[in-house]
């Protein structure tokens, strides 16, 4: 397999365990051709939204992207613009996981723990500007908005009471 792919199969399996984990069911459409690569459910709900639902956009990468407070993402632009409309029915967002350099140092196990190293970030650009960027667009992610059990939780809650992620 090559690389590209298994970052691909990598960021999948991230997302895949933070949603098994949250209590989440994950749905994934046939063709990613609207920049959406997964879509999170929560069944029932305490909101005013019953069974809330996000999608996403998930990209993975081993570039050192990381400063003292933020991570900046080359998205490319036909993601950025697919991703900021304020009209979509179900919120987007996007997660962009990092990984080592090196595929080996990506995995940890014994018989007690598995572990992923690195870890994913989340940022909605909904209503973000348009750019004139026919490439790509830097997308800026506070480091705090990892994505991780407790804040897709959060969201969740956000968007089943009609909020925004």
């Amino acid at each position: 397999m090559e690389r590209p792919q298994q970052k691909e199969q990598f960021s999948n399996a991230y997302v895949r365990a933070v949603a098994a984990t949250a209590g989440y069911t994950l749905y994934k459409p046939e063709v990613d051709d609207d920049s959406v690569d997964w879509g999170i459910a929560a069944s029932g709900g305490k909101g005013t939204t019953r069974s809330p639902r996000i999608e996403l956009q998930l990209k993975c990468t081993s570039q050192d992207l990381l400063d003292d407070g933020n991570l900046k993402y080359a998205l490319k632009a036909k993601n950025y613009n697919e991703l900021r409309p304020e009209d979509y029915q179900v919120p987007r967002i996007l997660v962009v996981v990092l990984v080592p350099n090196e595929v080996t140092q990506w995995l940890r196990h014994s018989e007690e723990s598995l572990a992923m190293y690195r870890c994913g970030y989340w940022v909605s650009i909904r209503g973000w500007n348009e750019t004139p960027n026919t490439e790509t667009v830097t997308v800026t992610i506070p480091r705090q908005q990892q994505f991780t059990v407790e804040n897709l939780s959060s969201i969740m809650v956000r968007v089943g009471d009609g909020g925004v992620p």
